[in-house]
């Protein structure tokens, strides 16, 4: 074999195990495989099938140097759209690659990336991104997302840009109906596309502090009568933080029967929600309880969303880090739903992005990543790092342990 990695842990799995990779495939998993031509040697730490970052924006990533940082949903919106006018595609492919770098760095495999059109910036930033994901392809596969962030119904020449990038590589839709002046219009456009052109939705909605207004029974009802089940997702959905606990479980069965997925994105709804509270204390955290949806059977993830931006002026891309701030903020220490943190990012995502070479399988690609840990809640509750990762069976970044320096007769472990 190419390459063998020895004692190592699958999550999930019932104790160290070796994985033995050839062709950039798993070729072998079992205890005591002989050594390959390269060998590695990891102590019983955790593997994983790499990171998956299900709902990131990397055209307009890297922005903070530009922006003053006023506050809230709307003024991000607004300080972006007079920012986005003067984005080149070069400028968009070089801020991209350093966000790729950042999430290849923390174990991310596979991504799914939204990228807006509109008038003002036309396909720029698209192509910027497009750019940036061949360049990474080496360490992550990009799938592309095209999105109106400004509306679609009422802000014209968009619907044909969004014609435009499907015809040229996008492989999902998305919307964010709230920006525009017919919400359930806009869903049903973009259901009307997917149909077209036979791609998965991905939805910003119901972006709000209160329960009014949500659009979530719409969808569902979409879902169902265009036979979209398994093929949706929608994110953010901060008003679902608001329901009533009766409502919020009834909403999470329909979910997990209709088959549409969920996505909260913790650092952004976090900072940006719940500005407009009229107490200086106990402000609301913003944040759908997410882990109580995925043991009803919904299709759950956690991302990062916005990475250095007036959406989000902090970010680095890992995911474990993600994990755990949802964890704090959902005030979550049982083992079982630190696990499920842990899935959020991994496994569960990847069934939201709907990947069907996903997973420690012999036959699948060998795109592992080695964390410094032996136990899965462990790994979130510690922020366990990333120590080695690979796509396709190659070495994509090795991160290096702490070592003390500690002086002689000195105690320590």
């Amino acid at each position: 074999m190419e390459m063998t990695l020895h004692d190592v842990r699958p999550v999930g799995g019932d104790g160290p195990l070796d994985i033995g990779v050839s062709d950039g495939k798993i070729v072998a998993m079992q205890p005591g495989l002989a050594r390959g031509e390269r060998a590695l040697d990891f102590g019983g730490r955790l593997v994983l099938p790499g990171f998956c970052e299900t709902h990131i924006h990397l055209d307009k990533s890297c922005i903070l140097d530009r922006c003053s940082l006023k506050g809230g949903l709307e003024d991000a919106i607004a300080e972006v759209a007079s920012l986005k006018g003067d984005f080149t595609a070069e400028d968009v492919a070089e801020r991209a690659g350093k966000t790729l770098r950042k999430a290849v760095v923390n174990g991310t495999t596979r991504m799914r990336t939204h990228v807006e059109v509109d008038p003002t910036i036309g396909l720029r930033g698209f192509e910027g991104v497009k750019a940036a994901a061949r360049d990474w392809a080496w360490a992550v596969d990009v799938e592309l997302c095209i999105f109106p962030q400004e509306g679609l119904l009422n802000n014209p020449g968009t619907d044909e840009l969004m014609v435009a990038g499907l015809k040229d590589g996008a492989t999902v839709i998305g919307g964010a109906p709230y920006t525009d002046s017919d919400p359930h219009g806009q869903i049903d456009r973009l259901f009307e596309l997917a149909r077209e052109f036979d791609v998965d939705i991905d939805l910003h909605l119901d972006f709000g502090s209160t329960t009014d207004e949500m659009t979530i029974d719409h969808v569902c009802r979409r879902t169902e009568e265009f036979g979209w089940g398994g093929r949706v997702a929608v994110g953010h959905v901060t008003r679902f933080a608001q329901m009533k606990r009766d409502a919020f479980a009834t909403l999470g069965r329909k979910l997990a029967d209709t088959g549409v997925a969920v996505t909260v994105l913790p650092a952004t709804d976090l900072f940006l929600m719940h500005r407009d509270h009229d107490a200086n204390h106990s402000v609301p955290r913003g944040v759908a309880p997410l882990h109580l949806m995925a043991e009803l059977g919904v299709t759950c993830s956690l991302s990062s969303n916005n990475v250095l931006n007036p959406f989000t002026p902090f970010g680095d891309c890992s995911l474990i880090r993600m994990a755990n701030l949802y964890a704090n903020i959902a005030q979550i220490g049982g083992r079982a739903p630190m696990e499920t943190c842990l899935d959020m990012v991994s496994a569960s995502s990847a069934r939201l992005l709907n990947l069907e070479d996903y997973g420690l399988t012999i036959g699948n690609p060998a795109d592992l990543v080695v964390i410094d840990a032996i136990d899965p809640a462990m790994a979130v509750a510690e922020l366990a790092q990333p120590m080695m990762g690979f796509k396709r069976g190659m070495p994509v970044f090795t991160r290096a342990l702490p070592e003390l320096h500690a002086p002689t007769g000195a105690a320590h472990v």
